[in-house]
């Protein structure tokens, strides 16, 4: 049985003009998730530049360049409901420059709708999208090969899409990937099913991600809590609590569990798990909790408290797959400040061991700069170890992004290999 309540995060991406702002609108009109005077902003836009319907772009062009340019140049999030499921959409550019926004969209999504235009096919964008997809451990990719409408709704342009999509995602580590044949400008196969495709037996995109199983995609082995702050409230009703807040990364919490606090190595059994409707038996990712221990052990932001039986191999030289975000280029051998769950240390870029060609996959261990938009495997060195481990195991401690100190700008996004 579905959880009502589960939130599914997914992004879009695809070339520029693929119709990833369209999907997007007709999802939300469909399924009338739109407020009424947001429908009526977009009627009055529509009339203005002379549409004879609903522009359903600008339902998540939200951005004024982007209005006035018809693309998305930014990640632009946006919430909806239906009574499945909720939804959270990162919709990111599809322009090559804009690789990082798709890198920051992509982080936590559970599913990415990789959009394909029907008259061009398989293109450069397409691999490079699904590489990083494939990088970010994305479990599950829909292919939606969009504006069948322009190619007449044949079934033999899909069938060969497919398997050209086929030929080179077999190099990707993807569990789940998906084809839907769809219009998103006519609606067919997004909410509803198409009577133009009687030949497509699957389900509609809608359909579809209300019924993703995502509840298996998260590391429930792996127990994993990382301090946010320690809550000691004033009140008489309070007076003795002392609890550590933060969110549950990974694995199961229960009362009675035997834990360790990490890095002092102190160990102790969990008391309570409070939350602000109350107690509860059992904590799991990604609820925010307040935990209480039966000892009274120095704890403060950062520390992370885990399972006795399953701990983290702390390590101050790490590997990273990292992601150039920022314009300045990375600096030869500069302090990065690395963020790490709820854990900040200095860290610096010992060596760039080689830099990832998103197009070809090919590797090329010559060039030793790191500008934006670059994906590149690097050794870092941190002041203090880190609990982390492989990103490919626990997206949430497997990952880290470095600040520059002086700027104090994200200039990197990195997942740990």
């Amino acid at each position: 049985m579905l959880d009502t309540n589960q939130l599914l995060r997914f992004t879009t991406a695809g070339s520029v003009d693929d119709g990833k702002s369209t999907l997007i609108g007709r999802l939300l009109y469909d399924s009338k998730s739109i407020f009424e005077d947001q429908l009526e902003a977009i009627e009055n836009t529509s009339k203005k530049k002379g549409h004879e319907g609903v522009d359903l772009a600008l339902f998540t062009d939200g951005l004024r360049d982007e209005r006035e340019q018809g693309i998305t140049i930014d990640v632009a999030y946006r919430y909806f409901t239906t009574p499945k499921r909720k939804f959270i959409i990162a919709d990111t550019p599809g322009h090559i420059q804009y690789t990082r926004n798709m890198v920051t969209g992509a982080s936590t999504a559970n599913a990415a709708l990789i959009l394909i235009d029907a008259r061009h096919g398989v293109i450069e964008q397409t691999k490079r999208h699904s590489f990083i997809a494939s990088l970010l451990q994305i479990p599950h990719i829909i292919v939606c090969v969009n504006k069948m409408d322009l190619v007449d709704f044949s079934q033999e342009i899909y069938s060969n899409i497919i398997t050209e999509f086929e030929k080179f995602s077999s190099k990707l580590m993807v569990k789940d990937i998906r084809f839907i044949p769809m219009s998103a400008l006519e609606g067919d196969n997004v909410v509803n099913r198409s009577k133009s495709m009687d030949w497509y037996d699957g389900a509609p995109l809608l359909h579809t991600l209300e019924t993703l199983h995502i509840s298996s995609d998260i590391n429930k082995v792996d127990a994993r809590f990382a301090v946010q702050t320690v809550l000691r409230p004033q009140g008489d009703t309070f007076r003795d609590y002392r609890g550590y807040a933060g969110r549950v990364n990974s694995g199961i919490y229960r009362p009675g569990d035997e834990v360790t606090v990490l890095p002092s190595g102190f160990t102790s059994i969990i008391k309570t798990i409070d939350t602000l409707e109350g107690t509860i038996e059992e904590a799991y990712a990604p609820m925010s909790v307040s935990i209480t221990l039966e000892d009274d052990i120095d704890i403060s932001r950062g520390d992370m408290i885990v399972k006795s039986n399953n701990k983290p191999e702390p390590s101050q030289d790490l590997d990273i797959m990292l992601c150039w975000l920022n314009d300045k280029p990375a600096r030869d051998r500069a302090k990065y400040t690395i963020k790490h769950t709820t854990n900040e240390q200095k860290a610096m870029i010992k060596e760039i061991v080689y830099k990832v060609d998103v197009n070809t996959y090919g590797r090329n261990s010559e060039d030793k700069s790191l500008i934006m938009n670059d994906i590149a495997r690097v050794k870092v060195r941190t002041t203090k170890p880190l609990m982390a481990e492989s990103y490919r195991k626990n997206r949430s401690t497997g990952s880290v992004i470095l600040v520059d100190d002086n700027t104090n700008e994200t200039v990197a996004a990195g997942m740990i290999i």
